[in-house]
């Protein structure tokens, strides 16, 4: 069983971010900690214009006022949703510079470390492109499942206050709850869902499920938006780590850009490979600005980074430092607002690149390291758990 206690609690009033004493707020055994930080410090933070991110954060300041939580939280990190609350409710009537200038007043940058290190690694996704059809017919014949109608989730902490606050997925046969089908099996037919659209290329909505959204290019010329809905709850295993364990493709060719090519050009023996990774995702018709996260929002290029919600509370401001595949430093605010099944990790990040081929020549080949910071309102309060 997991047990996690609360090591370290340290609620204050914090004080002004430019200048004054560095503080800590640190669990006692090292795992995780705060390092408070200032404005100034953060590099290229003058010369980000808040370009989309004015659009991301009120997006997320909407949820935030309207929910009844009282605290944005993870397991590692907690803190007062009912002062960002207050804030959001000022920052939605702000224009982009307006916007910069209050965070700068009423906020705290807070570079986050694991292990006493505050480097880790950032890749990017983006939203992917495919040709589907409503109706099965001709090159339309792979299809694209909705969430089962025999899909079953449970949260084990919902029957027992010690257990993991833990989300399991499965179906029940025989009485008993069993793990969902597995890819393979899926593919077998063994899966009880609605097909929501047809596509014309496996290989394309493959690639989409790893993305997790897509634009769908109708017959007739139209798109429509493909989100995610569900996952069969199989862990993820990324396909050019398959291709580099088999030596199927070079180190050098492990880009998405790469990967797909090869995919398209190895027929069966890519088919065969892509049945290796168990995780399968259902999708489902959206209509939005761009594609939905996890936390129910439609997310803006550049300015969404998807994290690992065990460590960074999901609807945070963050300030992302890393570097773009041709070498350019990549800093600028983001919000944590989406998941993904390999994000895993306390500096670990996905960057959303944005739609279509010119994001996946980017996003495909990021992997850099880097940092990054929670700004937080200076009068929050602070919980950092073991």
């Amino acid at each position: 069983m997991l047990k996690r206690g609360l090591v370290f609690i340290l609620i204050l009033l914090l004080a002004s971010c430019h200048g004054g004493k560095r503080a800590e707020i640190v669990s006692p055994s090292g795992s995780v900690s705060l390092q408070k930080s200032s404005f100034s410090s953060l590099s290229g933070w003058n010369s980000d214009d808040f370009s989309l991110f004015d659009k991301a954060l009120k997006s997320v300041c909407e949820v935030v006022v309207n929910s009844p939580r009282q605290s944005l939280k993870s397991e590692h990190i907690e803190y007062s949703s009912k002062e960002y609350k207050k804030h959001c409710e000022k920052m939605q009537s702000l224009d982009k510079k307006e916007l910069k200038a209050y965070i700068e007043d009423y906020f705290v940058p807070y570079g986050v470390a694991v292990n006493g290190s505050d480097e880790g690694k950032f890749t990017s996704y983006y939203e992917a492109n495919i040709r589907a059809s409503y109706q099965k017919g001709g090159k339309y014949k792979y299809p694209i499942y909705g969430k089962p109608k025999d899909f079953v989730e449970v949260n084990l902490r919902d029957f027992d206050a010690n257990l993991p606050n833990q989300r399991l997925v499965g179906r029940v046969k025989d009485g008993k709850l069993v793990k969902y089908y597995t890819r393979q099996e899926i593919d077998e037919g063994k899966l009880d869902a609605p097909v929501i659209l047809w596509g014309d290329d496996e290989v394309d909505i493959f690639i989409m499920q790893i993305q997790g959204a897509a634009v769908a290019t109708l017959p007739d010329g139209k798109e429509v938006r493909v989100g995610y809905a569900d996952n069969n709850g199989h862990k993820f295993k990324g396909i050019g780590s398959i291709l580099l364990e088999k030596k199927l493709i070079k180190p050098s060719e492990a880009s998405m850009p790469k990967i797909r090519e090869w995919l398209k050009n190895n027929g069966n023996k890519a088919k065969r490979n892509m049945l290796l990774n168990d995780r399968y995702i259902f999708h489902q018709i959206v209509e939005a600005d761009g594609p939905i996260g996890a936390m129910g929002l439609p997310l803006y290029a550049g300015r969404a980074l998807a994290v690992d919600r065990t460590y960074i509370p999901l609807g945070s401001i963050m300030w992302l430092e890393t570097t773009a595949p041709n070498g350019d430093k990549l800093n600028k605010a983001v919000m944590a607002e989406d998941v993904g099944g390999a994000i895993k990790g306390g500096i670990r990040g996905d960057y959303f690149w944005g739609h279509g081929e010119q994001a996946l020549a980017e996003a495909g080949r990021m992997n850099s390291k880097g940092r990054y910071y929670l700004l937080l309102p200076k009068d929050a309060g602070v919980k950092v758990y073991d």
